[in-house]
C-alpha cells in the first residue's frame, strides 16, 4: 500500500531565505574558476556542481547580492560574476511582479495628511 503523495521539494531562497517548490525557483551554480568565475542559470536542473536556489524576482536577487549569499550558498572562495544570472531573472521575470507594483504606487499621491 502506497503511502499519502510525497509533497514538492522545498529548496531555500538565498535571497530572501523563505522555503519555496523548487519548481518555483531558478536553480543556478558556479561555472567557470579562477577570474572567469561565474554564476550560470540552470533552468534544466542538470548541470554539475552544488546548486542553489533564488526566486526568479530582482529583489530577492538584490537581496542575495547585498547578503553576498552567492558565494556562502556554492561555497566559493572568489567573487562570481553575476551578469548570466541577472539577466536571466530579468528574462524569465513575469509582467505585473513587485516592481510593476512599486513604480504604480510611487506615481499616486499621498492620502496622508490630505485635508478633508
Amino acid at each position: 500500500m502506497a503511502g499519502p503523495a510525497r509533497a514538492a521539494f522545498l529548496r531555500t531562497c538565498v535571497g530572501c531565505r523563505k522555503r519555496a517548490p523548487a519548481s518555483e525557483l531558478i536553480r543556478f551554480v558556479a561555472a567557470g574558476s579562477g577570474v572567469d568565475l561565474r554564476l550560470q542559470p540552470d533552468p534544466g536542473r542538470r548541470l554539475p556542481g552544488r546548486g542553489a536556489h533564488l526566486h526568479p524576482d530582482p529583489a530577492c536577487f538584490a537581496l542575495a547580492e547585498r547578503r553576498r549569499a552567492f558565494g556562502r550558498a556554492l561555497r566559493l572562495t572568489g567573487v562570481a560574476d553575476t551578469g548570466l544570472l541577472a539577466e536571466h531573472i530579468r528574462t524569465v521575470m513575469p509582467h505585473g511582479t513587485t516592481d510593476d507594483v512599486a513604480m504604480v504606487a510611487a506615481s499616486r499621491p499621498s492620502k496622508v495628511g490630505r485635508p478633508r
